[in-house]
């Protein structure tokens, strides 16, 4: 049955006049999540039927020849969207100064690290028992290989402009540079490219990752390997909801201990802007909600209404667990080197680039990604499994997130109630 839906969709797509009815145009329809999952579908059946249909390889190389580009396109975005997002944000953050401000973005900044080394300890231990039969095969590079064994028509090299470690020593050297000026002229002009940049993750890159991810599944499906790669990835899914749910009673137990209130009290009171961020799959859209539990926390309302809305944006625990549980599995059954070294440079890197994340659905993640190519070399491949994985399952990172905003709330009120000595 599913063959011939897939012999079905095949001959539909093949025949369709992309100049009236494109792709694009039917997936602008549905929301992010749900363009990634029916991709990942379509790309799943109809890499199945490919070599029995006249023209079905051709289809593969068509969609081989787009990743292709689109990998060139996003290679050539990543410094700048680095260098866009990095240096204002830290420019931000310095010319606002005060001691409740750094409180804040030390203790976010903590959590997130906190997360990712989490993440990093638990996943090594769990993941070689999980993912044994993956790991003792010979076809840990499925995923690498899968791609490359139908190559594109053609490709275009478009060089980035600088590399990546060029673009985050220069958003920090700039960054902090335009918090010691008196004038805003250099500020506002990035203030402005950040726009740019946000207009170019919104308008250009996250509408054609589903086409992205469609291709790549395409090509798995194609060469054999995609259903057992799935399988696998199924694990590394369930294990970072676990995560998630261990991380929030770990963070709201610190916060009960520096308030001295009961952690599973306030976890529950939060448990509404949890339910929301999984609706939302937005740490902005989710702030009134935020705001309103983290009041019925006890938090003043001074306090909330300062805390809650920065934290949306710096604080990002639960998508930096993500990412981290997720970049481990993919070097492990890429056999790829993981070590705690290199892995620790990844979460304090990670840490930086969350804060300048921008508040889009897989925003997140397209800030990483520079990270995930300097430090841990992530290819093309990686890549877009890192964004395919991040985004079938961002609306908990964002849940996590947000609740987790609660428990760096409280600690700060309590923090900043209490009378200096």
């Amino acid at each position: 049955m599913a063959k011939i839906f897939a012999y079905y969709i095949l001959a539909k797509t093949l025949s369709a006049n992309f100049a009236d009815v494109s792709i694009m145009t039917m997936f602008k329809k549905f929301g992010l999540l749900p363009r990634v999952i029916v991709a990942i579908i379509l790309g799943l059946l109809l890499g199945q039927v490919a070599d029995q249909i006249v023209g079905g390889i051709v289809f593969v190389r068509v969609f081989a020849t787009f990743n292709d580009l689109f990998g060139q396109y996003l290679g050539f975005c990543i410094p700048l969207i680095i260098l866009g997002l990095v240096a204002p944000g830290i420019a931000d953050l310095g010319k606002s100064g005060g001691r409740l401000l750094l409180l804040t973005v030390v203790l976010a900044y903590l959590f997130t690290l906190f997360a990712g080394f989490f993440a990093y300890f638990s996943c090594s231990a769990i993941f070689p028992g999980l993912l044994g039969d993956s790991l003792s095969q010979n076809d840990t590079t499925a995923v690498t290989e899968s791609v490359n064994l139908l190559k594109g028509f053609f490709t275009l090299e478009i060089p980035p402009v600088f590399g990546v470690m060029t673009a985050l020593v220069l958003a920090f050297t700039l960054g902090i540079g335009m918090t010691l000026l008196e004038g805003n002229t250099l500020k506002n002009g990035f203030l402005e490219f950040r726009t740019i940049i946000e207009k170019v993750i919104t308008a250009t890159i996250i509408p054609l990752l589903p086409l992205h991810i469609f291709g790549l599944f395409l090509r798995m499906a194609q060469s054999g390997q995609a259903f057992e790669i799935i399988a696998d990835y199924g694990k590394v899914i369930a294990v970072i909801f676990i995560l998630h749910l261990v991380l929030l009673l770990l963070q709201f137990s610190f916060a009960g201990i520096v308030a001295r209130r009961n952690p599973l009290r306030m976890l529950l009171t939060m448990l509404p802007a949890y339910m929301t961020a999984l609706g939302t799959s937005s740490s902005a859209a989710t702030i009134p909600v935020t705001l309103r539990q983290a009041k019925k926390l006890g938090v003043k309302e001074d306090i909330a209404d300062f805390c809650i809305p920065l934290c949306a944006t710096i604080h990002l625990a639960g998508s930096t667990l993500k990412i981290t549980a997720m970049a481990l599995a993919i070097c492990m059954m890429n056999e790829m080197p993981h070590n705690f070294a290199m892995f620790a440079g990844f979460i304090f890197l990670l840490g930086v680039m969350m804060v300048a994340a921008p508040g889009v659905p897989g925003g997140a993640i397209m800030a990483a990604i520079g990270v995930l190519q300097s430090v841990l070399g992530f290819g093309e491949a990686q890549i877009t499994l890192m964004i395919a994985l991040y985004i079938a399952i961002d609306s908990f990172g964002t849940a996590g997130n947000v609740t987790g905003d609660g428990a760096i709330t409280v600690i700060v009120d309590r923090i900043a109630s209490t009378p200096d000595k």
